[in-house]
């Protein structure tokens, strides 16, 4: 009931109250529109390049203890299965990195002279004429596989 008396005396203030022309609303010219969203863009544009000039000069800043340890190359060798060549301190190790395991593999002397055929020579599927006699060496994928137990 009371909710019935609370409506009619708002209908009946609504109608008492004279009538008035809403007050003119000044719309903006095409240009002036323009120039806002211009601006809102180079402010936009203006934040994403100070944010990226920020990280880039505080990226050496938390990162003092890994200053002996730096990944010099990693090769993807399946799916979830990748070799990462690391240098620590003097030393260079490489480790066979899976889903859930990291393993030590060997270390890489820096002199070593790589091996494998050379540049423009092709690799012949059997046995290569050029091959020293004596037990063959595996290939690498294959000893990265054995040691991560697949």
């Amino acid at each position: 009931m009371a909710l019935l008396a609370l409506l009619a005396l708002g209908i009946r203030n609504a109608l008492a109250a004279p009538f008035a022309a809403p007050e003119p609303v000044s719309v903006p010219g095409p240009g002036g529109g323009m120039v806002r969203v211009l601006l809102a863009l180079v402010l936009v544009l203006g934040a994403v390049y100070a944010a990226a000039w920020l990280m880039r000069r505080l990226r050496g800043v938390g990162s003092a203890g890994t200053g002996n340890l730096q990944v010099i190359s990693q090769v993807a060798l399946g799916a979830r299965e990748r070799a990462v060549l690391l240098r620590a301190g003097g030393q260079q190790v490489l480790l066979g990195v899976s889903n859930g395991s990291v393993r030590f593999l060997c270390e890489v002397h820096a002199n070593a002279a790589p091996e494998g055929p050379a540049a423009g020579q092709s690799v012949d599927q059997g046995e290569d004429a050029t091959a020293p006699a004596g037990p063959q060496r595996p290939n690498f994928r294959d000893l990265l596989l054995r040691s991560l137990g697949k």
